[in-house]
């Protein structure tokens, strides 16, 4: 690996100083003028535009290293880590996309407060950008890494480069600014997956010496992983993808309900080959170097490349972590402006625009104070996912089962839901119960039990208390 950290630095560096810069300049050009361009881009965004960004909020830089190592270590099923984002995104097209657009609405919390109502709303709120702010320290610490290494900095600098650079992305670019760079980051990201692969495959002599030579569990679809781990994986990803604050802010910028399906259509597409790729990757590296750590199962090719061709890689997973740090951050500030500053304060459009970028600032800054806190990156990871998925329960119970959309017992589920995931995730996962089970499970069993046993008589949703937010922030519901 020292020929990866010193044999081409000067043009690694080059190259990604380039790119900064560039991309920097074009998001400018592109920067968000309106609050209305900020949070939904003004609802004229292409639908294979949306589907790259939805993309690229689930496949970023943990995904992509990350798959490849499970794959060295457990064999291409690892690849479901990545195709369950590819079912998540086509069910969520199928079963819930065209609601959440009918709604008007650009944050998953004010969606939901329309069928619980506004304690609902700010208990969706709270949890969701608990969540995103931990997803980002995991960005942060695993960015970090990968920086560190291409510009020989210290941990600390990296961390510090990835927050200046992806805060001012979406600083200024708002949604519409960002969705039109993460274009460029995308499309980086994947030619330097298909450089990787092409290298990998050549070195390798195909897939078939890999057969002939490695244990039949690494071909086989469940490997060493298993299918509990798979399921689990596959659950945790689609009812995230269901709930996460920024794929509802992303199918809201789209001109229509339809033009939102086939955006969430395309983000399968594109999800699909991607975990395949990385797979092959991570057994071909496997394959070539039995004895190596697993973490260098994917940049291990880099000094199998051409130098012009390692710094493109390099740079793509660069682009990948900007790609990551930016959609959850300018999650995390819709939730904060529309939830809590417009209903409140309610500001003039110009005042609203100026404070989301003072508060997304703010948001940049955050996770650096708990990146030296984090002990284990991918554990973390999930137990985001499970969050989100408590509020996926509880925004499918609302849609599909209005006997149980009861504000109390909604907002009351949520908060056992966080507190208990937070809990089983902090004992480590006792009995073998992993966490995503335990968000799942705990807000259907409370809300159950509140309209079982606590109401007297079934009662109607609590539209008049959904009403209210929606008249305070009618203003920003285009």
């Amino acid at each position: 690996m020292q020929a990866i950290l010193n044999g081409e630095s000067t043009l690694i560096i080059t190259m990604i100083v380039a790119y900064i810069a560039f991309t920097s300049w074009l998001t400018l050009k592109l920067r968000s003028r309106t609050s209305e361009q900020f949070m939904t881009g003004a609802r004229a965004m292409p639908a294979v535009v949306v589907g790259v960004l939805m993309m690229s909020e689930f496949v970023g830089a943990k995904s992509t290293v990350g798959t490849a190592q499970e794959a060295f270590q457990s064999g291409i099923a690892a690849g479901w880590a990545v195709l369950g984002a590819s079912i998540g995104f086509l069910l969520f097209g199928l079963l819930m996309v065209k609601k959440l657009y009918n709604s008007g609405e650009y944050t998953i919390s004010a969606a939901i407060a329309q069928k619980y109502g506004k304690s609902t709303m700010l208990t969706v709120s709270v949890i969701m950008i608990y969540a995103l702010l931990l997803v980002n320290v995991g960005n942060y610490v695993s960015g970090a890494a990968a920086i560190a290494t291409a510009l020989h900095v210290s941990l600390p600098i990296a961390m510090c480069v990835i927050a200046v650079v992806s805060t001012f992305y979406y600083v200024f670019g708002g949604l519409k600014g960002v969705a039109w760079v993460t274009i460029l980051h995308s499309a980086f990201k994947v030619v330097g997956i298909l450089i990787i692969f092409a290298v990998a495959m050549s070195l390798t002599g195909g897939i078939a010496p890999m057969q002939a030579k490695l244990p039949a569990h690494y071909f086989s679809w469940d490997g060493k992983i298993g299918f509990a781990t798979i399921f689990a994986w596959t659950f945790g990803t689609v009812g995230a993808i269901f709930s996460t604050q920024f794929i509802v802010q992303a199918i809201s910028s789209t001109p229509s309900a339809d033009d939102a399906r086939k955006a969430t259509f395309y983000a399968a597409a594109f999800c699909l080959p991607l975990g395949i790729l990385l797979a092959l990757i991570g057994v071909a590296a496997k394959f070539l170097y039995p004895d190596m750590n697993s973490l260098y199962a994917l940049p291990v090719f880099l000094e199998k490349m051409p130098p012009l061709a390692s710094a493109f890689v390099t740079t793509s997973l660069v682009a990948s972590i900007f790609v990551s740090v930016c959609t959850v951050a300018l999650a995390i500030a819709s939730l904060v402006v529309r939830d809590f500053y417009v209903p409140y304060w309610k500001p003039t459009p110009e005042r609203e625009l100026k404070m989301t970028r003072v508060f997304s600032v703010l948001i940049g800054i955050v996770p650096l104070v708990f990146v030296f806190f984090v002990p284990e990156i991918l554990k973390l990871s999930f137990f985001t996912r499970a969050l989100r998925l408590s509020i996926t329960m509880v925004a499918m119970m609302g849609f599909y089962l209005p006997l149980f959309a009861s504000n109390r017992g909604a907002t009351a589920g949520l908060i056992g839901a966080a507190v208990s995931t937070t809990v089983w995730y902090l004992l480590g996962n006792p009995f073998g119960i992993d966490n995503m089970y335990v968000a799942a499970v705990t807000p259907l069993i409370v809300m159950a039990i509140e309209r079982l046993v606590l109401s007297r008589s079934p009662t109607a949703p609590a539209t008049p208390q959904a009403a209210q937010p929606n008249a305070l922030m009618e203003r920003t519901s285009t």
